[in-house]
């Protein structure tokens, strides 16, 4: 799953309007951030084997230090500290949303990945599958982060036309990028995965931002956050 990540940064940053919406998707992302620079360092590994899933053709053996559930776990309580701070919040829960949207990496992917996941280092991989059923895991997709931008536009309002229309729109290409990597041809390298990985990643963190900017919340919902 590539865009239902964000469904939970959407719906996180609905629920809690004090964190912005760039930091997470970077949050939702981050695993897959290290991933991809571990990738291209050298340290975790992936094959370009098509057929090997329906909806993707790679082959992720090892991943020890990201896609573990405990890599992850650490991952999310590493970006819950350090939000923490950073940021200055008042108290934890803020920071623990942030860490919960890191946490739903593994989760999500839980669902989709065949048994690539280590519980822990490389050992014991699970995975449900559901990239072996093209139509059952787009649909999930889409059901994940249509949820999550119905709760983003609920609770904020748009003040411009990117602040109206940008999130659907946004959505609608995402969707059509994922599909596009489906239909396509297998990526020509482990490298050109990681690679056009990592841009897309702080691509569309960028374009939250942006969008962001353009939409407000209500004083009502800031008083319940």
């Amino acid at each position: 799953m590539f865009v239902g990540h964000y469904g939970p940064s959407f719906a996180i940053r609905a629920l809690r309007p004090e964190i912005p919406l760039w930091l997470l998707f970077l949050a939702a992302q981050l695993v897959d951030v290290a991933w991809t620079l571990l990738v291209l360092g050298g340290i975790e590994k992936l094959r370009i084997a098509p057929g090997i899933t329906a909806a993707s053709p790679l082959d992720l053996y090892y991943m020890p230090y990201t896609h573990s559930l405990v890599a992850a776990l650490l991952w999310a309580l590493g970006a819950a500290i350090l939000c923490r701070f950073a940021f200055r919040w008042r108290g934890w829960q803020a920071a623990l949303w942030v860490g919960a949207a890191v946490l739903s990496h593994w989760v999500i992917d839980w669902l989709v990945h065949r048994p690539d996941l280590p519980l822990y280092g490389d050992s014991v991989k699970v995975g449900l599958g559901l990239w072996n059923h093209i139509g059952l895991s787009l649909g999930l997709e889409v059901l994940v982060v249509v949820s999550g931008v119905w709760l983003y536009l609920k609770q904020t309002r748009g003040f411009t036309s990117v602040g109206r229309y940008g999130p659907v729109v946004f959505v609608v290409l995402m969707l059509a990028i994922q599909v596009t990597s489906i239909v396509g041809p297998p990526p020509p390298s482990p490298a050109a995965v990681a690679a056009s990985g990592l841009g897309a990643y702080l691509v569309f963190a960028a374009i939250a931002a942006w969008i962001d900017r353009q939409r407000s919340t209500p004083c009502r919902a800031i008083a319940r956050a």
